[in-house]
Parts: structure tokens; sequence; C-alpha cells
């Protein structure tokens, strides 16, 4: 064979070989189905991550609802898959634990607010210092919520939702009361006039309360926080701060209510309340209730005919301040995940615009960022508005280090005052003696 003729068919070989290969080797495309550009590197494929979601959220109401903004981030991006694990309310933390301790825990949790630095300090959540000083978010948040994420300073969750209280009343019954429905009561005093008012009896026997202070969702501790100008049970530098002037007052006030109506009324009429049509201001059994900005999805369920109003919980006089008490959970990765930086882009999700004005939009309930918040098609609600604007009277407090658990010192005490054992004052300094030991024994 000719040189030339060997050299056209070996060339012929080669080319061959080269258009095989390029036909056997997969196309890098995008997210989009189109072929990517050319790096002009050796680039390898990422490999998808899988993260694994703990929350409690499994009601027929908000599980759809978490695991639509789950799948909206999954088709959001090509790189990480969210997996969504239930577990009941009262099982959550304890498997979360015990997961920390074997190794293997959730990528990302929802957890609650008040114990993040206790958590922080036993080494069971992530800092998140690293994340934040590339993603500068904090002011995304209600500075109320944000100081309840810290320890020492650091961040250790990322704020999620949160929740206020409000004063519901049945506008039908002001109106028969002679009450005006456009002035809800502003003080305690007010408070008082209007609950006689709308006290309807038959005989001796009670067939409406106009209000009585410890039913509803708001209980001592947070009447101790609206009496006493807002401030909770520790102070500066976790200094306690228990049998105020403010406080012992709001006892004696909140037992006087038990002294007007009668224990025995007060106990046969709780023994009655239950929830949906047997719900006690649904129902009419009560007039003036405080419950949180969600409960209006009960009453728009069961008592749909009912003309409501709702207002900031009255202060103890004019100018103390319509101080509520709140709660709510944060998004964390606890220590020892397998998949921090994926956690993080999900955490980062959740607790951006979209899924938190979805969330709201859905739930009508009180979420951390203010811009979804604030959110006008929210807003549309009148009831979710004034849960919004009640924020700014709002107060979440984290449990001090060496004060876990210090409410079982406190029910007692408290307890004992509507049992007519102890004084207002008598329970409140046994309160602060019970806790200040707690405190002094885990230094």
């Amino acid at each position: 064979m000719k040189p030339k003729r060997l050299s056209y068919l070996l060339g012929l070989a080669a080319l061959s070989l080269v258009l095989l290969l390029a036909a056997c080797t997969p196309e890098s495309r995008s997210s989009s189905g189109a072929p990517k550009a050319a790096s002009g590197g050796n680039e390898s494929t990422a490999e998808k991550v899988t993260i694994d979601f703990w929350t409690f959220w499994g009601s027929e109401t908000r599980r759809p609802i978490i695991e639509k903004i789950i799948e909206d981030f999954n088709n959001s991006q090509d790189r990480i898959t969210v997996k969504h694990t239930y577990l009941p309310f009262g099982d959550i933390w304890t498997k979360n634990l015990a997961s920390i301790a074997a190794g293997n825990p959730a990528d990302v949790i929802i957890n609650d607010y008040a114990d993040v630095n206790l958590r922080a300090s036993k080494n069971q959540n992530t800092d998140l210092s690293e994340y934040l000083s590339k993603d500068d978010i904090e002011k995304q948040f209600y500075p109320e919520l944000w100081k309840n994420v810290l320890y020492e300073d650091k961040a250790y969750a990322l704020p999620f939702n949160t929740d206020t209280r409000l004063l519901y009343y049945n506008k039908a019954a002001f109106r028969e009361a002679g009450l005006d429905p456009k002035q809800p009561p502003q003080t305690w005093k007010q408070l008082e006039e209007y609950a006689q008012k709308l006290d309807k009896k038959n005989g001796s026997t009670y067939e409406r309360v106009g209000f009585y202070p410890l039913w509803g969702d708001f209980g001592v501790d947070s009447w101790l926080i609206n009496g006493d100008g807002g401030n909770g049970y520790f102070g500066e530098n976790d200094q306690l701060a228990f049998d105020t002037p403010g406080k012992i007052s709001t006892l004696e006030w909140l037992k006087s209510w038990q002294d007007r109506l009668g224990r025995q009324t007060v106990d046969a009429m709780k023994a009655d309340f239950g929830s949906g049509v047997s719900d006690p201001f649904i129902s009419g059994k009560v007039a003036m209730y405080i419950q949180t900005g969600t409960y209006n999805t009960q009453i728009e369920e069961f008592g749909k005919d009912l003309e409501i109003g709702v207002a900031p919980i009255p202060e103890r006089e004019e100018g103390s301040g319509h101080w509520s008490s709140g709660g709510g959970f944060v998004v964390e990765i606890p220590k020892g995940a397998k998949h921090p930086d994926e956690a993080w882009e999900f955490m980062k999700y959740l607790t951006g615009v979209d899924a938190q004005k979805y969330w709201a939009l859905k739930n009508f309930d009180n979420v951390a960022n203010i811009e979804a918040a604030e959110d006008p098609e929210a807003n549309k609600n009148a009831v979710y508005k004034a849960s919004v604007e009640n924020l700014a009277d709002t107060k979440v407090f984290q449990v001090p280090l060496s004060a876990s658990g210090y409410k079982d010192l406190i029910n007692p005490h408290t307890d004992a005052v509507f049992l007519g054992k102890e004084t207002p004052e008598q329970a409140l300094q046994g309160a602060e003696k019970d806790v200040q030991a707690l405190m002094a024994k885990s230094k």
C-alpha cells in the first residue's frame, strides 16, 4: 500500500474514534435542560445532597403548607433535596437529643426560642457565625426574636415564627350590654367594668361570663409581664425580679376576679369548656377572651356567624403598656449534622420572604421575617393585621441557663394564691427564694 493511502486511512480511523467517544459521553446540561457552556477545565458533576428536616407539623392544616414550601425549595435548584420527617410534638425534642448523642442527627430541625442558649451551652446546636459572615440576614428579623437566638453574642438558630395574644370580644354581646363595639376596654379598670356589664345570670347561675383573665391563652406569667411594665421574672444579668410591686399588685388583681365570681363558678364553667363549637368564646359562654392571632381560623370554621372585634391586651393603667407575651419556633442545625452547608441554604429559604409570606397567608401565623409579616396581602385580614401590630408590645424571653425548669418552682406558689393558702406577696417571695436556690445549685 502506498504511504499516502496508508496515512489517509489511519487519519480516517482516528477521526471515527473521536466521534464515537464523543457520542458515548453524557452531555452536561443546566437545570433548564439546555447544554451547559464548556468551562475549559476538568470539572466534575456535583452529587445531589439529601438533607433531613424534622418538624412536628403533622396536622391536616400545617403539614401540606410546610411540605409545599419544601417542594418549592427542591424545585428551585438542582443541588439539594429536602426530606421532611414528621415527629409528634412530645417526641421530637427527646429524639433530637438522642440523635445528637448517637452522632446521627437531623440536618435541620424546628425548635423553641426559650432554650436556644441552653442547647448552645451544651453543644447541641451549630454556631451560625461562619454563615452569617457571608449572608448578613439579621436585619430581616424582628429584634425581639433575634436576641432570643443568641448565646454569648453568637447566633445558633434563625427565627421562623412567633405569636402574640389579643383580646377577642363579641360585638353582639357588647351591644346587648349597652357597650360600644368600637370602643374595647383599654385599661384593667375598664376591663372590669365591661366584664360586669357583660355577665349574664339566670338566678345564681352564670349563663355568660363577661371575662375571666385566666381563661384562654394568657396565664399568670403573662399577666405578671403585662402588669409589670413588660418585665419578666429576670432582669439585667439574670437578676431576679419576682416580688416587685407591679407583680404583687397583678397577682392580687387576678385573685380578685376569682373572688368576685366564686371559685366554684370558675371551676364548674371551665370543666364544660371544649374545642370547636364547644369553645367558650365561640359558644357564647364568654364575651371577651384572650387568644393568639391564629385563633381566628377556629372562629372562621366553627363560629362563622360570630361578629368579633380584636384589641390589644388592656394595660394596668393608662401609659403602663399593653404588654403581651409571645413564643414561637426557630430553625436550627443540630450539632453533628452531616450536611451543614446545605442545611444553611435551606434555612435561608425557610426564613426568606417568599416562604415566610406563604406560611403567613396559609396559617395566619405571625412570621419572623419583617417584610413577609407586613406584606399587604396577608394584612388584608383584620385580625392578622392586628396581631402584626401587636408584636411591637410583645415580649419573648430566653430562660437563663442557671434556671432551667424554673416554672415548675413558681406554679405551686401561684396556685396556692388561688387556693387561699398564700398571699400574693408570700407566693412571689417564696417563688423567688426557690428559684434563687436552683440558680445557686447550678453554678
